[in-house]
């Protein structure tokens, strides 16, 4: 099942100063608490039910169920309906297309 929605929002994309700010490693640690920040403490995982719970911490508070359901879809990999850290990590990624085209020189390994 794909769902697309046409929403239209403004984002600044901050993840490429934060990796020269803040190096790799330290950079990869914000994204970990992030997800940490999202996840389900019991499963590890971030669902639909901890997304849901957290939009708030996310500024998304009037978010609808089917644009949660989305963004879950988008970086679901494995098709588990959940995000675990490595999928989150590379949804970031991917959701940067600053960080895509950085030159490699900071380093960065997985």
């Amino acid at each position: 099942m794909t769902m697309e929605l046409d929403i239209a929002v403004d984002f600044e994309d901050f993840f490429p100063s934060m990796m020269l700010r803040l190096g790799a490693e330290g950079f990869i640690g914000e994204l970990c608490n992030g997800f940490r920040l999202l996840m389900d403490g019991d499963k590890g995982l971030i669902t639909f039910e901890s997304l849901r719970r957290n939009s708030v911490l996310l500024g998304l508070h009037d978010m609808g169920d089917d644009e949660i359901v989305c963004m879950l879809s988008e970086g679901d990999l494995d098709g588990d309906g959940a995000l675990n850290q490595v999928e989150f990590c590379i949804l970031m990624f991917r959701l940067s297309p600053e960080l895509m085209m950085m030159d490699g020189s900071i380093g960065l390994k997985m």
